[in-house]
C-alpha cells in the first residue's frame, strides 16, 4: 500500500487521487466485507443462508471464506453437510471482527461527516416476559433518540451463545457462569412460587413445599431442560421438590398467563410477577421457604472496545432499571 501510494504521489495523472481512493475502497471491501460475510455465516448458521440473504452464490461465499481463512492462516469453521461450528480461531475472530467493523463505521462517519454519529445494528437477547414488560419501552425510547440505530431483539428464555450467535449483549437472571463474559448488575431477583386467588380457592393453599405434590404446577422449559426441581429452604437447608403438571412451555409470558387464569402454581421471577402480586391477580406462596435471591444483569462479550451505540444502550438500560419509575412494566 505504501509503495502504491508513493507511485501515485509522484505521478501527475489527473485521475491519480481517484485511483488511490479506489484502491483504499477495494482494500477495505476485501477485508472488512469478508469479515462481515463471515459474521453473517455464523449468525445464519451456514454458507447457503448467508449467501441468500446477501444475494451471493454459494460458490462466491465459499471462495470468500477460503480467502479469509488463507489471510489469517487458520481454519475458522468446522463444516459438515448439515451444520457449521466455530473453531477456536473462528470464535476469536468473531469477537474481533464485530468490534473492528463497528469501529470502522464510526470512524468513517466521524471523518467523512465530522460528527460522532450513533448508527448501526445492536443485537441483544432477553427473557421473554422481562423483555416485553421492561426492556421494550427502553428500546423504543432509545430508537427515538437514535433513529439510525437498528435493534435486533431475540426474546428467549433459553440459553444464548452470545459470541456464536453474534449478540452484543443479553439480560440474564442468575449468577454468571461463563467467565469469558463481563457483566453489569441491574438488581436483585428471586424466584416466586405463586398462584391465582381462583386456583387457591378451588385447590387450597399449600402450607409446606411437600404440599406441591398434590397441586397442578405449570412448568418452564429452558432449552432442553424442564424446570421440575423447585428449590426451597427447609429447616435452614436447601432442598429440591419435584413438581408435576399438565402444562409446560418455553415462554415465560405464557406461563404467567396460565397462572393468572387459574390453571396451576408457577415459579416465576419476581420482576415478572411484581405487578400481579401488587394487583392481587397472583398470590405468593411458601414465602417463608424461599431459597433466596439471585442476580439480574447485563452480560456481554469481554472485548476490549465496544461500539459506542452498544455502550450507550447498556448505560441506558442500567439507568432505567435503577429508577423505580422507569421500570414500571408496560401494559
Amino acid at each position: 500500500m505504501l509503495l502504491s501510494q508513493r507511485k501515485i504521489e509522484h505521478s501527475h495523472h489527473p485521475y491519480n487521487t481517484v485511483s488511490f481512493e479506489n484502491t483504499l475502497r477495494i482494500c477495505r471491501m476485501t477485508i472488512l466485507d469478508n469479515l462481515a460475510l463471515f459474521l453473517r455465516i455464523v449468525e445464519k448458521g451456514g454458507l447457503a443462508p448467508a449467501g441468500r440473504e446477501l444475494g451471493l452464490s454459494a460458490a462466491t461465499v465459499s471462495e470468500r471464506l477460503v480467502a479469509l481463512e488463507k489471510y489469517y492462516g487458520a481454519a475458522l469453521l468446522h463444516r459438515t453437510t448439515r451444520a457449521i461450528s466455530l473453531t477456536d480461531e473462528g470464535r476469536l475472530l468473531v469477537q474481533g471482527a464485530r468490534r473492528l467493523l463497528a469501529e470502522a463505521d464510526e470512524l468513517e462517519a466521524l471523518v467523512r461527516l465530522g460528527v460522532d454519529k450513533i448508527s448501526g445494528p445492536i443485537r441483544l437477547s432477553a427473557p421473554i416476559d422481562l423483555g416485553r414488560s421492561y426492556l421494550v419501552p427502553i428500546l423504543d425510547a432509545f430508537l427515538a433518540e437514535h433513529p439510525e440505530v437498528t435493534i435486533d431483539l431475540n426474546l428467549t428464555d433459553g440459553y444464548v451463545d452470545l459470541v456464536g450467535q453474534g449478540q452484543d449483549l443479553a439480560i440474564r437472571y442468575g449468577e454468571l457462569a461463563d467467565s469469558s463474559l463481563r457483566l453489569k448488575r441491574l438488581g436483585e431477583n428471586r424466584r416466586v412460587v405463586c398462584a391465582s386467588p381462583a386456583y387457591l380457592k378451588n385447590k387450597g393453599l399449600p402450607q409446606h413445599p411437600n404440599d406441591l405434590a398434590h397441586h397442578e404446577c405449570i412448568l418452564m422449559r429452558f432449552g432442553l431442560t424442564i424446570d421440575r426441581d423447585w428449590p426451597f429452604l427447609v429447616d435452614g437447608k436447601e432442598r429440591s421438590v419435584v413438581v408435576r403438571g399438565h402444562r409446560i412451555a418455553n415462554d415465560g409470558g405464557l406461563v404467567r398467563d396460565w397462572c393468572r387464569n387459574g390453571y396451576g402454581v408457577a415459579r416465576k421471577s419476581f420482576w415478572d410477577v411484581e405487578a400481579d402480586l401488587k394487583a392481587g391477580t397472583l398470590v405468593e406462596l411458601l414465602q417463608e421457604f424461599s431459597a433466596g435471591s439471585t442476580g439480574l444483569q447485563i452480560v456481554y462479550p469481554a472485548t476490549q472496545v465496544q461500539p459506542k451505540r452498544v455502550r450507550l444502550l447498556i448505560e441506558r438500560i442500567g439507568e432505567a432499571f435503577s429508577s423505580p419509575a422507569a421500570t414500571e412494566p408496560a401494559r
